[in-house]
């Protein structure tokens, strides 16, 4: 089961990844149309996979790593929403040289916790497969659900973000 966990786990990362040097690009280039369309990709991806992680993951981890690090990961969750929508808003203005570097130390920004977080699944192989079956439950509901990033931190995560 946690096998099973690690390559799921791992492919949302990928994913999230890929959409954030995507981003990035868009940016780049200049393309706020694109970089608006990729946002709301990132958002549909991150929405279930933050609730998930939140909601399930990080509590059965705090007995690994303590309340400390479980809450700097929610921390690092904070900064990527702000940054989401800080970007957002750089999406649809005048993407001059300012905005992309912005745009771009933004999306820097966020990286080093996806690469980060996905080695969380090494120490999800010493859960219980209850607690892991916990996991993939939460995890299916919440894609069920499918509340894209922003609005479940506005609609109902425990410790909404603060804007910027």
């Amino acid at each position: 089961m946690s096998e099973e966990f690690t390559i799921t786990f791992r492919e949302e990362h990928r994913q999230v990844r890929d959409g954030l040097m995507d981003l990035s690009d868009a940016f780049a280039a200049r393309d706020g149309a694109r970089a608006g369309e990729l946002l709301g990709t990132i958002a549909a991806l991150t929405g279930p996979h933050f609730r998930y992680e939140e909601e399930t993951l990080y509590p059965s981890l705090v007995q690994i790593f303590g309340a400390d690090y479980v809450d700097s990961l929610i921390d690092d969750h904070d900064g990527a929403i702000a940054s989401a929508r800080r970007l957002v808003e750089l999406a649809g203005s005048d993407l001059d040289d300012a905005a992309v570097a912005e745009a771009q130390g933004l999306v820097r920004g966020i990286l080093p916790h996806v690469s980060d977080c996905d080695g969380l699944s090494i120490m999800v192989e010493r859960l219980s497969p209850a607690e892991v079956d916990a996991i993939f439950a939460k995890r299916a509901e919440t894609l069920d659900e499918g509340l894209d990033l922003l609005t479940w931190d506005d609609t109902v995560r425990k410790r909404p973000a603060l804007a910027g």
